[in-house]
């Protein structure tokens, strides 16, 4: 399916037929979400794709119950988790190899853990950005552990989108859930204290009444500004 094609066939579905996905559609998807563009290249998120039947119902009714997760034929977490950095920091210097610039060594070697690290500095780091901010064009976050898992959380909202419309192109369909009882999933997949489940995206073949009407977004001129 050509790019916008698949952009406008994504909707998010409500209920499903019982058609399988096959694993291939699944595989090229979430293939699909581990290229998305991420802060740093640092790639702090995890995806968990809850394919085993119990798991499947425990997650969903973790989800509430809705009509998308109970009639799921997979259901894929999408979690946020800044406290794998190191991991990613250390990949990161593997591949740039010995002869990377002296600039991007620096920046893995001491942005990075200035950033990731720390936490007990973050007043510090506050201070030095706004005031360096006086002097030169500075980014002024992230300095604390929220800012941190923000960084986190928008990386890992683009990796499902890059996912859902992967599986729009395959003529499958996608809904991405945030309600749900993030708790309790979390205790399902068995995260740590700091990750944060940004969304449950479910998967399967759109049911004729999983759509609940036609799609409407705002007028362009009230959300898009050109300056």
């Amino acid at each position: 399916m050509e790019f916008f094609e698949a952009v406008r066939a994504r909707r998010s579905i409500r209920k499903y037929t019982p058609e399988a996905v096959p694993s291939d559609v699944m595989e090229k998807a979430l293939d699909a979400a581990l290229l998305a563009p991420n802060s740093s290249n640092m790639q702090t998120w995890r995806i968990y794709w809850i394919h085993e039947d119990s798991t499947k119902k425990e997650t969903a009714l973790a989800c509430m119950n809705q009509g998308a997760a109970r009639t799921a034929q997979e259901l894929v977490a999408f979690v946020a988790d800044p406290t794998t950095w190191k991991v990613s920091q250390q990949a990161n210097l593997q591949h740039l190899g010995p002869n990377a610039p002296a600039a991007v060594k620096a920046y893995y070697t001491k942005l990075m853990p200035f950033v990731y690290s720390w936490r007990i500095l973050a007043p510090v780091k506050w201070l030095m950005f706004n005031i360096m901010g006086l002097f030169k064009p500075m980014p002024r976050k992230p300095w604390s552990s929220r800012d941190i898992e923000e960084v986190a959380v928008k990386s890992t909202a683009l990796a499902a989108e890059n996912f859902m419309l992967a599986i729009a192109a395959q003529g499958f369909d996608t809904c991405p859930m945030e309600g749900f009882d993030e708790s309790r999933v979390k205790k399902i997949l068995r995260l740590s204290g700091r990750s944060r489940v940004v969304m449950i995206i479910s998967v399967g073949r759109r049911d004729p009444e999983g759509l609940w009407g036609e799609r409407f977004r705002l007028p362009k001129d009230i959300v898009l500004k050109k300056i």
